[in-house]
């Protein structure tokens, strides 16, 4: 953990508790400059910005291997976001008990962009191989999902649905990770987009209680707080059951 932190001017905990507080609530980097403020911690509104740009991506790797990606049903469908004042598309996938199973942020929406999506998220998954994927009616999916049976990725016997209404509960999902990104007001580089939403996914993965096996090596890393004697006048943290730490 030390090794992680080496060079930072802040402790662990607090660089720790500003970044998961800006992934899973709805705060600016400026409303987070304020609550540590008045927390007796003067904290600038850029320091935070770069702790969620480097260690957000840190989290969701670590998280990689514990993460609950075994579903035989597959609900793939894209969302648009802002990033450079120009839209761009955030296209993700969920399980059939309503787990996120990976998402990815690209400038298109085609064939190409819809293989490249599902590559991924088959690549991360190489025990678990859906046996159905329900999309709506973007011609784009057929494309990569023809070419991914061609290619032996998935198997011939997977079946493709086309139903819209059947993704509706990923659509409200995505109204869930929009009101995230709603005090964002838009991102500008493509990459601080991409590492903002590796925190605000990786951390509604947590709400969604997708990383259970992991809750003590998620205590040490995320929480090491909890075993430490909290900072007088700042904060002080409790334990939840999930084992995330959250404010009294």
């Amino acid at each position: 953990m030390s090794a992680a932190f080496k060079g930072r001017h802040f402790a662990p905990d607090i660089i720790l508790l500003c970044m998961r507080w800006y992934c899973r609530y709805v705060l600016s980097y400026r409303d987070l400059e304020e609550m540590m403020a008045e927390r007796g911690l003067s904290v600038d509104h850029t320091t935070i910005y770069r702790w969620v740009q480097h260690y957000a991506p840190e989290l969701d790797r670590r998280v990689q291997w514990c993460r609950d990606r075994n579903s035989g049903s597959w609900y793939v469908d894209e969302t648009y976001m802002k990033v450079r004042g120009q839209w761009m598309y955030l296209y993700r996938a969920m399980g059939e008990r309503g787990e996120t199973l990976d998402f990815h942020l690209s400038q298109k929406r085609t064939s190409k962009a819809a293989k490249c999506f599902l590559s991924k998220a088959l690549s991360r998954s190489p025990h678990n191989r859906p046996s159905v994927i329900s999309t709506d009616k973007n011609a784009a999916y057929n494309e990569a999902i023809a070419a991914l049976r061609r290619e032996g990725r998935l198997a011939p016997h997977c079946r493709h649905r086309q139903v819209k209404y059947l993704n509706n509960r990923l659509e409200s999902d995505h109204g869930k990770l929009k009101q995230r990104i709603r005090p964002v007001r838009g991102f500008q580089p493509q990459k601080t987009a991409h590492n903002a939403i590796r925190g605000f996914e990786t951390m509604r993965m947590f709400r969604k209680g997708q990383f259970r096996s992991m809750v003590d090596r998620s205590r040490r890393w995320i929480g090491g707080a909890l075993h430490r004697t909290p900072v007088p006048g700042v904060y002080h943290l409790r334990k939840e059951q999930n084992g995330i730490i959250a404010p009294q």
